[in-house]
């Protein structure tokens, strides 16, 4: 369903591996063990993402045509990206964090953003992101389902980041683990600044940051 406010298509699935507590995390291919930082594919159909070591990560990222797609490693903040806040207001969200991404199967961009009951999929006014698109360039060069605008407008913050689509099933995972109440609690919104001053600093928050 893509009207705002309903879950989106495929991405209220299970967060896959961002929500264990388990140190015994395989690979969901093949079962092998794998260590705490391990490569990601997502699933172009179901819009999941699976856990995998390395050599399944080559092996099925590699394949022409694949149903499953490498995820990048790293992101990075976008110094310099201009969104004004009318702008932003055009794209009639309800909170100020949100990831936007071209979804390959609906042959579109969408607009989600995270919350206490996980991923919610949001109508975008596709022409005013072609605005963003015309005032940065760097959008245009996102790849498809795998890389995500990442927007962090809370606490008066203008951030935004170019980053792999597991980071934003992260910050999903993270505040939909922690959020308690209408306004979240003090747990919840310590988590989101600690979540993006990594991915500031870093540009990849670490898996031990998530399972805190």
């Amino acid at each position: 369903m893509s009207a705002a406010g309903a879950p989106g298509r495929g991405w209220v699935a299970r967060l896959r591996g961002f929500a264990r507590q388990t140190a015994d995390v395989r690979c969901e291919l093949c079962a092998a063990p794998i260590l705490a930082d391990h490569p990601h594919l997502f699933e172009v159909h179901t819009r999941e993402l699976y856990c995998c070591c390395r050599a399944c990560a080559l092996l099925f990222g590699s394949q022409q045509g694949a149903h499953y797609r490498p995820v990048p490693r790293d992101g990075r903040r976008l110094d310099g990206f201009c969104m004004s806040d009318p702008q932003w207001d055009a794209l009639a969200l309800p909170i100020d964090i949100a990831f936007f991404l071209h979804d390959s199967e609906a042959k579109r961009v969408v607009a989600l953003y995270p919350g206490p009951a996980g991923s919610t999929q949001s109508a975008l006014d596709l022409g005013a992101w072609d605005e963003l698109v015309a005032d940065n360039p760097v959008l245009g060069q996102l790849q498809p389902d795998v890389e995500a605008l990442l927007v962090n407008r809370t606490e008066g913050a203008r951030e935004y980041y170019r980053v792999p689509i597991d980071q934003c099933y992260a910050l999903t995972g993270l505040i939909r683990a922690r959020w308690r109440g209408v306004s979240g609690g003090v747990q919840a919104w310590e988590a989101i600044r600690s979540f993006f001053a990594a991915l500031k600093r870093t540009g990849r928050v670490p898996e031990g940051l998530l399972h805190a």
